[in-house]
C-alpha cells in the first residue's frame, strides 16, 4: 500500500527541477506534517536541509504576523469594544453579554473567514430581524425595541471590534484568515519559496483565495487526496468541495487535473458490525487487535468518533498491544482533580458564612488532598460525622493543630469577596497541594500543572480591566477553559497501535482501520444551531451550513477507506439509554454500494449463580457467642438471626457496624428515638401513679417542647427549623399529639396505671442441653396494668398490623421474620411476668402509623392474654433458636432476604 503522502513526494521527485530548499509544504495539521518528514527522510538518500513544514495556522500567523486570540480572550477583547460602542442605557452586564457573545464571535469568524462584506450582511440580517418581530399592534413592547435595535448596531460594533484587535496586533482565527487573503500578494513579493498544499478539501473562501493566488503566480501546487470512484460520481459527498474547486478556479481552467487514483475499487475486507455500548465496541477492537500479526498493530489506527469510548478501551487492550500513541489527548475536565475544583466553586455559591457539610467532605475525601493532609483530614472528618454537623462555621473547620492544614482550608473554604482573590487562592492551594515527592506522583505533578497553567491564564485576563467582578461569571469562564484544555499523551506516531479522532486521520493512511461510533449524531455530527445567522442568509452568501458539514465528515469517512485493506466499522445498536441512536447513514451507504451486510454482536454473559455464604463456627466463633449468652441475647439480636444469620454474625460476632454518616434529614431509626425519649420524659413523673384525664391535659401543654428538647439531644448540631427535618418535627409532635389523644379516649372508659418506663430487664435462661449460662435482655417501653390487667407494651413509629402480632404457626416464629414483632413481645413477656402472672397480662405494640387501632395485643387465634401455654411453646421456640446459635456444627448460613 503506497500512502497519499509517499504518491504526492513520488510526483514531486519525478521533478529533476525540485529543489526542497526552496518549497515550504503546508498541510491540514501538524500531525500530517510530521507524517510528511518521516516519509521525506526515508524517501531522500542525499543530505538536505529539511524544508519547512507548517500547519494552515501557522502559515496564517506567518503571512499576517498578528498575534491570534483564543475564544475566551476574544470575549473580553469585544466586551472592551461593546461597552465602547453601545450607550450605557443599553448596556447589559459581563454575564448576559457572556451568555451570547461566544456565538456572536463564532458568526464574526464565519463572515471573516468567508470574506463576506460585513456592512451589508449585517444590514440585511437587521431587516430579516425586523421582519421576524412584526406585528399588527400599534407599538412594540421595549424589549422588542432594544432588540431589533441592537442588531442595528452590530455593524458598527464589528468594525470597532476589527479596529481595536488590529492595532494591538491580534486577530480572532477568521480574522486572520481575511487579512492573510488582503496580504498574500506582498507577502509572495518579499519571498522566493514555492508553496506545497497537500490533502485539503473544505476550504473557507479566504484559504480559496489565498491558495489560488499562489497558484496564479506559478508559485506552488495543490495536490488533493481524493479517489476516481467519488471525483466522478457527481452525487457522491466525498468529492463536493473538490469537484466545485475544479469547476470554479480559474486555475484549473488551464491546468487541467491528472487521474485520481483508483484505490477505493480495490478489494478490501470491510466489516460492518453492530455492538450494543461502549463497553462491547472497546471488547470487540480488544479482540480484533488480538488476532494481528505484531508487525500490523503499528499499521492499524483505531478512529474513536466519541472520545468516551477512550477509558474503556484503555482498560480493555489486549497484551499483544505493548505501544500505543495516543493524538487525541485527554480532556483537563475528565481528570481527577477536576472535581475538587468543581467543589470548590459550588463552596463559593453560598450566601452565608456556614459550609454544607457535604461540600465539605468531598473536598476532605479527595485524592489530592488525602496524599498531603491524611490523618488530618480523616480527624475532620470523624468530628463531622460525630456532631452531625450539617451546617459548619469555617472557624470550626480550622480548629486543628496543623497550621499548613488550616491555611488550606481558609483558602478553599473561605467566601470571597471578588473574583481575583478567588483565582489566586487556587493557584496557592494547587501549589500546597503538589507535595514534596514530585518525582513519585508524575501523572498527579502533570494534573496539577496543567490547572496551575489554566488559572494563571484566567487570573492575567482578570487583571486586564476585568469585568468579571462575580464568581458565577469566572465559573462560566473556567467551564469554557476547561472544555477546550487537555493533557497530551506521549508517543510515537510512527510505532504502536494508533488511537485517534476522526480529525486526526486526515492526510494520513493505515492498512487496518477501525472506526469506532458510527452512529447518527456522532458520524456526521448533525445539525447545530450555535449561530445567529439563519439558514437562507448562509445560503445566500455562501456560508458553510449542515450540508457542507456533513460533506466534510462524508469525505473523512471515505478518505480513510480509500488506501486501507481491512475496515472494521462498529456501530452502537442500542435506540435508549446513554451513547444511543441510529447506525450512520454511512453504514447504509456501504451496504448498498458494496453490497455488504451488517453483523451483531451480542456480549455473552454467563449466568452467575449466587452462592450463599456459610461461616463455619471456628472455636474462637463459639467463644464469642458464649460471651454474648451469658451477657444476654436481645430480642432485635435473636430477629436478626431469624432474618439473616449472616447478618447477625457480622455485627454481634464480628462487631461490625454500619458507617456512621451526617444525619442531614432525620432519619426513621433517629425518629424512634426521639419519640421514645420523648414519652418517656413525659411520663416519668406518672410511673407507679394511677393516670387521670388533667394529667394528659397537662402532658399536651409540655409535649411540643418536650419533642423539641430530644430533638437537639438526639440530632444534636442539625438544623430541624426548615427543609425536610422541619416536616419531620412536626410529625413527631402530630405523634406525640395523636398518642396523648388517644390515651385521654382510653381513660374514658378504663383506668390505666403506669408500673414501669424503659425499663431494663434480664432473665436467665434453663437450657438442659446447653452447660454455659444464657440469659435474655432488653429494654421495656412501656409496662403499664389497664382494669387491673398488667399490659407489657412495645411502641413503633413504623406501621404494624393486627396481623403481625397473631401467632398462627408456631413453627414459623423461630424461622420467619414477618413473626419479628411477635417474636419480641414474647421476649419482654418472657423477661417480666412470673408464672402466676399467667393469664392475667396481654403483651403488644402500639403503631404510631396505626393510632387508630389503638394497642395491638398479641394473639393466638382470639386468645389475648397470655397464657402459660403460650409461654411454654414460646420457651420451646426460643431455646431451639438459641442452641442453634450455639451449636458449633450448625454454621451460619446466609438467607436471600
Amino acid at each position: 500500500m503506497k500512502t497519499f503522502i509517499e504518491e504526492t513526494l513520488d510526483h514531486l521527485l519525478s521533478n529533476p527541477s525540485f529543489d526542497f530548499s526552496k518549497t515550504t509544504f503546508i498541510l491540514p495539521s501538524k500531525r500530517a506534517g510530521n507524517f510528511l518528514k518521516h516519509v521525506i527522510k526515508a524517501k531522500v538518500h542525499t543530505s538536505i536541509f529539511m524544508p519547512e513544514v507548517l500547519s494552515t495556522e501557522d502559515f496564517i500567523a506567518q503571512i499576517t504576523g498578528l498575534i491570534p486570540l483564543d475564544n475566551t480572550s476574544s470575549i473580553f477583547e469585544l466586551y472592551q469594544t461593546y461597552k465602547k460602542t453601545i450607550d450605557k442605557q443599553h448596556q447589559e452586564s459581563f454575564d448576559s453579554f457572556y451568555a451570547w457573545a461566544q456565538t456572536l464571535i463564532y458568526d464574526f469568524n464565519e463572515i471573516d473567514r468567508y470574506l463576506i462584506d460585513a456592512d451589508h450582511f449585517f444590514s440585511y440580517l437587521s431587516r430579516i430581524q425586523d421582519i421576524n418581530h412584526w406585528s399588527k399592534g400599534e407599538n412594540q413592547t421595549d424589549l422588542v425595541k432594544n432588540y431589533l435595535w441592537f442588531w442595528k448596531q452590530l455593524p458598527q460594533l464589528y468594525k470597532n471590534f476589527i479596529h481595536q484587535i488590529l492595532k494591538e496586533g491580534k486577530a480572532y482565527q477568521g480574522l486572520m484568515y481575511r487579512e492573510a487573503s488582503e496580504k498574500i500578494v506582498g507577502y509572495l513579493n518579499e519571498t522566493n519559496q514555492n508553496y506545497i498544499f497537500i490533502g485539503f478539501n473544505a476550504l473557507n473562501n479566504a484559504e480559496q483565495q489565498l491558495i489560488q493566488q499562489v497558484l496564479k503566480e506559478e508559485r506552488g501546487e495543490i495536490f488533493w487526496d481524493i479517489d476516481q470512484a467519488f471525483y466522478h460520481n457527481p452525487n457522491h459527498e466525498a468529492s463536493l468541495f473538490i469537484r466545485n474547486y475544479v469547476k470554479n478556479w480559474e486555475y484549473f481552467k488551464e491546468n487541467p487535473l491528472q487521474d485520481f487514483p483508483k484505490n477505493y475499487d480495490q478489494p478490501k475486507q470491510i466489516e460492518l458490525i453492530g455492538i450494543p455500548k461502549n463497553v462491547g465496541q472497546a471488547k470487540y477492537i480488544a479482540q480484533i487487535l488480538k488476532n494481528l500479526p505484531p508487525e500490523e498493530i503499528s499499521q492499524t489506527a483505531v478512529v474513536l468518533n466519541d472520545e468516551g469510548l477512550l477509558p474503556v478501551l484503555l482498560n480493555s487492550l489486549p497484551e499483544n498491544v505493548d505501544k500505543i500513541n495516543i493524538t487525541m489527548g485527554l480532556p483537563l475536565g475528565d481528570t481527577p482533580l477536576a472535581s475538587l475544583f468543581e467543589t470548590l466553586f459550588k463552596i463559593q455559591e453560598r450566601e452565608e458564612n456556614q459550609l454544607y457539610f457535604k461540600r465539605v467532605l468531598e473536598v476532605l475525601k479527595h485524592p489530592f488532598v488525602l496524599q498531603i493532609f491524611s490523618s488530618e483530614s480523616e480527624q475532620l472528618q470523624e468530628k463531622i460525622i460525630e456532631s452531625n454537623l450539617v451546617f459548619i462555621a469555617l472557624d470550626a473547620v480550622k480548629d486543628t493543630k496543623n497550621a499548613e492544614f488550616n491555611k488550606f482550608l481558609e483558602l478553599g473554604f473561605q467566601l470571597y469577596k471578588d473574583t481575583p482573590s478567588f483565582v489566586n487562592a487556587m493557584i496557592q492551594l494547587i501549589q500546597m497541594l503538589r507535595g514534596k515527592e514530585m518525582k513519585d506522583y508524575a501523572l498527579e505533578t502533570e494534573y496539577l500543572f496543567h490547572f496551575n497553567k489554566l488559572f494563571v491564564q484566567l487570573k492575567n485576563i482578570l487583571q486586564e480591566q476585568s469585568p468579571v467582578d462575580h464568581i458565577k461569571v469566572l465559573y462560566k469562564i473556567y467551564r469554557d477553559s476547561l472544555s477546550s484544555q487537555s493533557l497530551d499523551f506521549a508517543g510515537s506516531p510512527f510505532d504502536g497501535l494508533q488511537l485517534m479522532g476522526m480529525l486526526e486521520t486526515r492526510v494520513i493512511d493505515y492498512k487496518n482501520v477501525i472506526l469506532t461510533s458510527v452512529n447518527e449524531g456522532v458520524l456526521p455530527a448533525g445539525k447545530s444551531n450555535n449561530s445567529f445567522i439563519p439558514y437562507d442568509l448562509k445560503k445566500e452568501y455562501g456560508l458553510p451550513t449542515y450540508k457542507e458539514k456533513d460533506a466534510v465528515y462524508t469525505y473523512h469517512f471515505y478518505r480513510l477507506l480509500q488506501r486501507a485493506q481491512n475496515v472494521h466499522i462498529l456501530y452502537n445498536t442500542e435506540q435508549d439509554g446513554l451513547n444511543a441512536g441510529e447506525r450512520s447513514r454511512f453504514v447504509t451507504q456501504l451496504e448498498i454500494e458494496r453490497e455488504l451486510a451488517s453483523t451483531f454482536v451480542n456480549p455473552k454473559v454467563p449466568s452467575i449463580s449466587r452462592q450463599l455464604i456459610e461461616i463455619a463456627k471456628t472455636p474462637e466463633v463459639i467463644q464469642k457467642l458464649e460471651k454474648l449468652a451469658a451477657y444476654g441475647f436481645s430480642p432485635s439480636a435473636l430477629t436478626t438471626y431469624i432474618r439473616n444469620p449472616l447478618d447477625f454474625y457480622k455485627r454481634y460476632v464480628l462487631g461490625i457496624k454500619e458507617e456512621q454518616e451526617v444525619e442531614e434529614t432525620v432519619a426513621a431509626n433517629t425518629l424512634g428515638t426521639i419519640i421514645h425519649d420523648s414519652l418517656e420524659h413525659l411520663f416519668l413523673p406518672y410511673v407507679g401513679k394511677e393516670i387521670r384525664k388533667e394529667d394528659i391535659n397537662q402532658l399536651f401543654k409540655l409535649s411540643d417542647q418536650e419533642v423539641l428538647k430530644q430533638f437537639k439531644n438526639v440530632y444534636k448540631n442539625a438544623p430541624i427549623h426548615k427543609g425536610k427535618n422541619l416536616l419531620i418535627h412536626e410529625v413527631a409532635k402530630r405523634y406525640l399529639y395523636n398518642f396523648l389523644q388517644s390515651q385521654k379516649k382510653e381513660l374514658e372508659q378504663h383506668s390505666v396505671k403506669i408500673i414501669s418506663l424503659e425499663a431494663q430487664e434480664k432473665i436467665a435462661l434453663d437450657i438442659p442441653q446447653l452447660e454455659v449460662p444464657v440469659c435474655i435482655k432488653g429494654k421495656v417501653d412501656r409496662l403499664d396494668s389497664i382494669d387491673g390487667v398488667m399490659r407489657i407494651i412495645d411502641y413503633k413509629t413504623g406501621k404494624v398490623m393486627a396481623s403481625d402480632v397473631s401467632i398462627k404457626d408456631w413453627d414459623l416464629l423461630g424461622t420467619d421474620y414477618k413473626y419479628s414483632k411477635a417474636f419480641q413481645v414474647l421476649s419482654y413477656a418472657k423477661m417480666i411476668l412470673k408464672e402466676e402472672d399467667y393469664d392475667k397480662a396481654q403483651g403488644g405494640i402500639i403503631s404510631f402509623k396505626n393510632l387508630k387501632s389503638g394497642f395491638l395485643p398479641l394473639k393466638e387465634g382470639k386468645e389475648t392474654l397470655i397464657t402459660a401455654e403460650t409461654m411454654f411453646k414460646f420457651d420451646e421456640v426460643l431455646n431451639d433458636l438459641i442452641i442453634e446459635i450455639l451449636n458449633p456444627d450448625i454454621p451460619f448460613k446466609e438467607k436471600e432476604v
